[in-house]
């Protein structure tokens, strides 16, 4: 099935808009990551108390901020857990100790905060439980190096179908997209959490998908149109496959994107991270992968150019020697 019929767009003149774009927005996320709001993480990795209440009427998050934010309670975090109908919540305390006195403290700040709102009695405890700063640090080192473990992976796994500067561009376009991800939810303040990680991992595997199309096309090309130029080529392939390209990102964008609007709080993270990931990680493969592959592609014609232009000089000097 075919969207488009003869399309003829020349990405590659459009190649530093591309870049302006992914530096503009790339920057900004870095300057938040570093200078601004840094990267919010969530209970799961920095540790504290997480205390479950369900209410026996219909309740809404900010009705409990507003009892936790009245008594001074900060840096918490409220999701509602179940269907809405279940007015059942787990609310998150950012906690430094992990032992029994932290989570009766939790607890307690937590219940004392509810009973001087206008909400006392009309809730129930539904347990606590903590997580400790330890075990935060250790679930952001095993997140870290298991999206250092897939870039690796897929570098070797490019190198080896095609060649190793497809594997690079391919990795430096998913590096990119992750790097635009987190940017993103630091501009935004948004919460990292463990689900998050796991669709930064889908995302890594889906812009990697999408680019190997992309190279599949160029390679099969390059077989066929020897006379044609690394640019021709790229840009041909890359039209040849936009049918393609709209069609999977498109329903795929249409099912996160109602993840987003109507999967409630629990699952706004992951579908926000599969949003931007959807959408940036079909956009690097044509605006960061097929760059980088024509430009390294030129230049190595060119070397090769100025190689061969000294070895014939070599040559017309011996001769008149």
């Amino acid at each position: 099935m075919e969207f488009f019929h003869g399309v003829n767009i020349d990405w590659m003149a459009k190649k530093w808009y591309f870049l302006g774009f992914s530096l503009i927005v790339t920057v900004a996320g870095l300057l938040s990551i570093f200078f601004w709001h840094g990267i919010p993480l969530n209970v799961d990795f920095k540790g504290g108390t997480i205390v479950g209440v369900k209410f026996t009427q219909t309740v809404h998050e900010d009705d409990i901020r507003a009892a936790l934010d009245k008594a001074g309670v900060k840096d918490e975090r409220v999701q509602g857990v179940g269907p809405a109908t279940n007015n059942e919540f787990m609310i998150a305390l950012g906690q430094e100790s992990a032992n029994e006195a932290a989570l009766e403290n939790g607890k307690t700040t937590v219940f004392k905060a509810l009973n001087n709102s206008p909400l006392a009695g009309k809730y129930e405890d539904r347990g606590a439980s903590i997580v400790g700063p330890q075990v935060g640090a250790q679930l952001r080192n095993q997140a870290l190096w298991a999206t250092l473990y897939s870039l690796v992976g897929m570098l070797i796994y490019l190198a080896f179908r095609f060649e190793f500067i497809y594997g690079v561009a391919a990795v430096v376009a998913v590096f990119h997209d992750t790097l635009f991800t987190l940017g993103v939810f630091s501009l935004t303040n948004t919460e990292l959490s463990l689900t998050v990680i796991a669709a930064l991992l889908t995302l890594i595997g889906y812009s990697m998908n999408d680019t190997i199309v992309v190279f599949d096309r160029i390679r099969e090309n390059a077989k066929l149109m020897r006379r044609e130029s690394m640019r021709e080529l790229v840009n041909k392939s890359i039209n040849q496959t936009l049918s393609r390209t709209i069609l999977t990102s498109g329903l795929t964008f249409l099912t996160v994107i109602s993840l987003y609007l109507f999967g409630g709080e629990v699952l706004h993270g992951f579908s926000f991270a599969l949003v931007i990931g959807i959408l940036i990680g079909t956009y690097s493969s044509i605006a960061v992968a097929a760059p980088m592959l024509v430009a390294y592609q030129g230049a190595r014609a060119e070397r090769q150019g100025r190689l061969s232009e000294a070895k014939a000089a070599n040559r017309r000097e011996k001769v008149r020697a």
